[in-house]
């Protein structure tokens, strides 16, 4: 039966497809699917018929349910079908097909969950699988919104997501590179459909083909997690980036109101107990230098901060009314230690007797004049003085306020009864709409989405785009007609080259002869029965034994496209 299914299959090679119907294409984006971490290897489940291409003219028809593989062979993609194998060069495409793209056609990538509706091309890459998914733009959403946001967030805050993740995934379409788009959070996370998102899934439907423009251009439509109270300016975050009417620097307390944005608190105490070590000693290094610190010891052991009395952000980055603070002035009194000797007393505290500490003692040569011994007075005073410091990136980091690691928190100080509370929020690059904002406008405002995006983009005009079904190419009727010719015992998929010239020291060539016409032979991955299959080897297939495995029963063996393990057994030498 499978030599059947094979045979009408291959038949596809020498038929064209019909063009497909006449119907208004919907948009679609390219998606590198990065996410999958793939290298030399893809396993896939196709859910629905896909046509397999490549060359110039090859084609191949894969009925639903196919499992197919598709390997990395010096440089070279093989596919791997049922029985066959076949050599697709440098790139092969599977290419959707049938009467109407349903969101449930597609494919299946193992390990992962979720369903990947569209065409694939793979590339060898530097030896490697790159993977570009091409998908309509509503079915990429249904692998966005629900990652990027949550199907648990109100359903307007999710809609204001599909149509900011829609106009931003068609605003980097561009035909002149290999994709649009990546999967992560380079641009957005799109993790393929899976199912439990139907809130998610209302959200795209409702605002189908929605999108946001600027200029009379889709709009650049950025957001992230928590903007910290504050929304950004692209041109603030990215070098080059232009100046939108759709920004603006603009207050957020739907942002700080929601108890989900990540804020980070640390506290200075005002009687100066437990500073950071590294404040610390920033601190004394600027103090050392002042000019009534002179006559005190400048070591750690010999400073001491009695209190703090402010702490005052300032330094802005940005003009107002950016709050993107850069520096913080700390008020500090502090006390230090000062040198004795027993001939100049400290009245205050010099009382000689054995107790007193003694930083040396020299015993003198009876020859050398004797060195006073040096004592050390109690902390006394200094004065109160006021340091400027860097926030970014020591001092935050060093307080435990960096939240992303992008040196761009909005920090806040509040003055409490003895301490004073530094708070940090912003989780993102802040520009556009916060996602915590938008969920908090939407659950506790009873915002609609269209409130949220006037909010977050004040320039931006929402402009309806298509969001229609993309035709697919359909099979030639005449592969329709009538089923394949009967199978025979001939075709077989094509037998794997072999390059028998110049083989390794002590390597030999071989057949594989000792299995029926019909039948094949596993290569496995390892030297054992239970090593996985790579692949199954037909009769009179050629191979190089490059060795015999530590268990004689076993051969490890290649082509010039697979690499693996054999029983010996199953082989006959050929005869030079």
């Amino acid at each position: 039966m499978k030599k059947r299914v094979l045979c009408l299959l291959l038949l596809c090679c020498l038929l064209p497809l019909s063009a497909a119907r006449a119907e208004t294409a919907a948009p679609t984006v390219r998606v590198l699917l990065r996410r999958l971490n793939l290298t030399d290897r893809i396993d896939l489940t196709l859910t629905g018929a896909y046509t397999a291409a490549w060359g110039k003219d090859s084609r191949m028809l894969l009925p639903g349910g196919s499992e197919v593989t598709v390997q990395v062979r010096e440089d070279r993609l093989i596919l791997f079908y049922q029985d066959a194998s076949l050599d697709c060069g440098a790139q092969l495409t599977l290419r959707r097909t049938g009467e109407k793209a349903e969101t449930s056609h597609g494919m299946r990538v193992a390990p992962w969950d979720g369903l990947y509706p569209g065409d694939l091309t793979l590339t060898v890459t530097g030896g490697q699988l790159q993977p570009v998914l091409k998908i309509g733009v509503e079915d990429y959403l249904l692998g966005v919104v629900p990652y990027e946001m949550s199907d648990d967030f109100p359903l307007e805050a999710l809609k204001a997501q599909a149509v900011c993740a829609r106009t931003y995934a068609l605003s980097r379409v561009d035909a002149s590179k290999s994709w649009d788009l990546v999967d992560t959070t380079n641009d957005q996370v799109f993790r393929g459909i899976s199912g439990g998102h139907d809130r998610s899934a209302r959200a795209v439907l409702e605002t189908a083909g929605l999108v946001g423009t600027s200029g009379g251009a889709l709009a650049n439509c950025y957001y992230s997690a928590s903007n910290g109270g504050q929304t950004e300016l692209p041109a603030h975050v990215w070098s080059g980036a232009e100046s939108s009417k759709c920004y603006a620097i603009t207050d957020d307390p739907y942002d700080l109101e929601n108890p989900a944005s990540i804020v980070k608190k640390a506290v200075i105490r005002k009687n100066g107990k437990d500073l950071p070590d590294a404040l610390l000693a920033e601190v004394r290094e600027i103090l050392f230098a002042q000019p009534p610190m002179a006559d005190y010891i400048h070591e750690a052991e010999a400073f001491r901060v009695d209190a703090v009395q402010a702490v005052t952000l300032t330094t802005p980055r940005f003009p107002e009314p950016s709050r993107l603070m850069t520096r913080v002035e700390i008020t500090l009194q502090v006390s230090g230690r000062q040198y004795l000797t027993p001939e100049t007393p400290d009245p205050l505290t010099y009382e000689p007797d054995e107790d007193q500490p003694v930083e040396s003692a020299v015993t003198p040569a009876p020859t050398e004049t004797p060195i006073p011994a040096r004592i050390l007075s109690d902390f006394r005073s200094v004065g109160t003085f006021t340091v400027s410091l860097d926030l970014f990136p020591w001092l935050i980091r060093e307080l435990g306020l960096s939240i992303y690691g992008a040196d761009n928190e909005i920090i806040t100080v509040t003055e409490r009864q003895d301490c004073f509370e530094l708070r940090a929020g912003r989780y993102g690059h802040g520009v556009g709409m916060s996602q915590r904002g938008a969920e908090w406008m939407a659950a506790q405002y009873g915002k609609t989405f269209q409130d949220i995006l006037a909010f977050y983009y004040p320039g931006m005009v929402l402009k309806q785009a298509a969001a229609g079904t993309p035709a697919l190419p359909t099979p030639d009727p005449k592969l329709a007609e009538t089923p394949g010719p009967a199978a025979t015992p001939t075709p077989r998929p094509t037998l794997m080259p072999v390059s028998e010239t110049d083989l390794p020291e002590g390597a030999w060539l071989a057949s594989v002869e000792g299995i029926e016409d019909d039948s094949s032979l596993n290569l496995r991955a390892e030297p054992s029965q239970a090593g996985e299959i790579l692949m199954r080897l037909y009769k009179h297939q050629r191979l190089i034994v490059l060795e015999a495995c530590e268990d004689p029963v076993w051969v490890h063996v290649r082509t010039d496209s697979v690499e693996g393990y054999v029983m010996v057994s199953f082989l006959e030498k050929i005869q030079e």
